[in-house]
């Protein structure tokens, strides 16, 4: 999108700020962040061994004294040993899914849960979300911070609100057609099996009454923006959270889609090697590090997120004058390392979607039956273009193994499905499973 039209009125003056403005902004709330920690046992051992005091805070560079933090460090003080308020003060409790070890939470306050929901309606209004519309929310409402935060972000916009949660597809899309909202939320894969469903139903995903759609929760490609786009006649903006630092609401997409403003008046944003852990340049892709700014209850300081991306200070058309992260390309604990070459579940993404034929649902599959690992990638294909012909599909499964070379710089197997038979989520999609141990 090369043309957009920017509402100033619609800009929080706080996205706007100067660098200079923004930095003693910054620095003052890191002051206000370090004296609420030194409430959280964890974080008042480690100021008092190395000296640290508001005090001692007088530039954004004194931020490199603070120690990081990590999900072990949650799971060490599981279930709410940072919290820097008592009990009786938490308004509410969110979680993890636990899909990968033991859940872990975060509390919120009262003030927490109204910043939370501004952060989260300035970037539905940057993506071009008003009070006329009518948003479907098809995220699941529970541990999960996508549908709370979403939620009570597009009732802070003033816009009607659909709570379809998820799942029941079918639902989904009769509730679309009869009660015709605007836009969607939910995870880019979920959106893509709603268009599948919806042809199943023999009905055109292009006819639904969508017109924009805010997808979050999972890594998703620009191929597959393109791919939903194309079939259900729509705009879709990405947006970028996690539950440690605050659920939705860290960053967003504007109107340019030329990456996600981080909202940096709460947020205290780093890349850095995830092997050095030394600051790394714009536009070079690291570990994203975040700092909440704002956050009573749990004031997270230089949280490790794990995800990989690269950010960019340079001044969006929109007029906001926070840092943009692009998306996240993988992360640094997901990263697949094949016979010594490191790959990320993306590549193998941005590979299928080049290959005509290819449906967007696939398994990665990584195996090492003896020294050597092998990788087998399930992809479907698409109803039109499956045949019982094995030269034609010998010789798609030759482009698509071309291709994944090509982007990812691996050998893999490549294993043709039918149509619908890789298993659907109404979340999160699966796309890796590693068979080769902890030591893989």
């Amino acid at each position: 999108m090369s043309e957009f039209v920017v509402d100033n009125k619609i800009l929080d003056q706080e996205e706007t700020l100067s660098r200079t403005a923004l930095e003693e902004l910054q620095v003052g709330r890191l002051r206000e962040t370090v004296a609420r920690a030194m409430n959280v046992p964890f974080y008042k051992a480690i100021f008092e061994r190395d000296g640290i005091t508001p005090d001692s805070i007088s530039t954004i560079q004194d931020l490199q004294r603070l120690p990081f933090t990590t999900k072990a460090d949650m799971r060490d003080n599981y279930p709410l040993g940072l919290s820097a308020v008592p009990r009786s003060e938490l308004a509410r409790i969110h979680g993890s899914s636990g899909t990968t070890g033991m859940p872990t939470f975060v509390g919120y306050t009262h003030d927490d849960l109204n910043m939370w929901r501004r952060l989260c309606a300035r970037f539905l209004v940057a993506g071009g979300l008003r009070a006329v519309h009518t948003v479907q929310v098809s995220f699941g409402y529970g541990l999960f911070t996508g549908g709370f935060g979403l939620h009570y972000g597009i009732e802070t916009v003033g816009a009607a609100i659909i709570p379809a949660a998820s799942g029941n597809t079918m639902r989904q899309i009769n509730l679309m057609r009869d009660l015709q909202p605007d836009a969607l939320i939910c995870t880019p894969s979920y959106a893509l099996n709603i268009a599948e469903v919806a042809r199943s139903m023999d009905v055109d995903p292009r006819t639904l009454p969508l017109r924009l759609a805010f997808f979050g929760g999972e890594m998703w490609t620009e191929d597959m923006r393109q791919q939903i786009e194309a079939e259900m006649d729509l705009l879709a903006f990405n947006n970028y959270g996690l539950s440690e630092i605050i659920g939705p609401g860290v960053s967003g997409e504007c109107a340019a889609r030329d990456g996600m403003h981080i909202q940096e008046d709460h947020f205290l944003v780093e890349c850095v090697d995830p092997d050095t852990l030394e600051p790394v340049n714009d536009y070079e892709y690291g570990e994203l590090v975040f700092t909440a700014l704002t956050r009573q209850a749990m004031p997270m300081i230089r949280y490790r997120t794990r995800d990989i991306a690269a950010l960019d200070s340079c001044p969006c058309a929109c007029g906001r004058t926070t840092k943009r992260m692009t998306r996240v390309v993988g992360r640094s604990d997901d990263m697949l390392i094949i016979r010594g070459v490191n790959v990320f579940p993306s590549q193998i993404e941005e590979a299928l979607f080049q290959v005509e034929g290819t449906a967007p649902h696939y398994l990665i599959e990584v195996e090492r039956p003896a020294t050597l690992d092998q990788v087998t990638v399930k992809v479907e294909v698409r109803p039109e273009v499956f045949s019982d012909k094995m030269r034609d599909m010998q010789q798609m499964r030759d482009r698509i193994a071309r291709k994944i070379q090509t982007v990812a710089g691996i050998q893999a197997r490549v294993e043709l499905v039918a149509p619908k038979t890789l298993e659907r989520s109404d979340g999160k999609a699966v796309r890796v499973v590693d068979r080769r141990g902890p030591k893989g």
